[in-house]
């Protein structure tokens, strides 16, 4: 059974297509990559994915589950960790997680036992009663990690989560991401910065307009000495 499954999917705003008829898949235990400039369709396909967006035609299935037909199920199978900071600001870090896993239907001992698992994967447990707006731009990442993580989800999307943290803290996530993938967590994966893309994906996929235009394994994009960086811009440049 595929982790995630995406079968002529399109979806529109008013008569703007913004994803036009796509079509990929992500095996379980896959680290995927999913590229593409702004405005390409990344952000858009992951919100129908979560049941944030409606789909305009196709369908999507995480783990044979149809986001639509079963939105409860599906939802529960993902964890999300969005670009922008969707948390209140003056919650305190426990309290963010202990919300996120009510809100999944666990048990108040369910919860006190993830959280301190998660405050002590993430390094956060000297942080646990500051509240969101005190932490720093690397805490934030961590913790929304550790929130996408709560309900212990089979698929793991991250939306470009290392933007704005320095390069240290950066290659801190990549350890995090590395070894619950090699734990078997499956991960959908976009960022802008292409060198933690070939590095710690599996697989590659790049939308541009809209539409997939090449999805292949990682070793397809670096052979001959070329980067994933220099493929890409040579890809996405052949399409304008």
């Amino acid at each position: 059974m595929l982790a995630l499954e995406i079968d002529n999917f399109t979806k529109k705003y008013g008569d703007n297509v913004a994803v036009d008829n796509i079509s990929l898949s992500v095996k379980p235990g896959e680290f995927f990559g999913f590229l593409g400039r702004n405005g390409a369709g990344k952000t858009t396909t992951i919100s129908s994915i979560t049941g944030i967006g409606k789909i305009t035609s196709g369908n999507i299935k995480i783990f044979g589950i149809d986001v639509e037909k079963d939105y409860r199920m599906a939802r529960r199978k993902v964890g999300l960790s969005p670009q922008e900071f969707n948390v209140d600001i003056w919650a305190k870090v426990k309290n963010i997680l202990w919300y996120n896993g009510g809100y999944y239907g666990m048990t108040g001992k369910e919860r006190e036992k993830r959280i301190t698992e998660l405050l002590k994967i993430f390094e956060l447990e000297d942080h646990k009663d500051k509240e969101f707006r005190q932490l720093s731009g690397g805490l934030k990442r961590r913790l929304m990690l550790a929130r996408a993580m709560m309900h212990d989800p089979e698929l793991l999307i991250l939306d470009e989560p290392t933007a704005g943290v320095d390069v240290e803290l950066r290659h801190e996530l990549w350890k995090y991401l590395r070894r619950i993938n090699e734990e078997g967590e499956t991960i959908f994966f976009t960022s802008h910065y292409l060198e933690e893309v070939e590095e710690l994906c599996n697989r590659v996929a790049i939308i541009h307009d809209g539409k997939i235009i090449v999805d292949a394994p990682k070793e397809d994009f670096i052979k001959d000495g070329s980067s994933l960086e220099q493929k890409y811009l040579e890809l996405t440049s052949k399409e304008q």
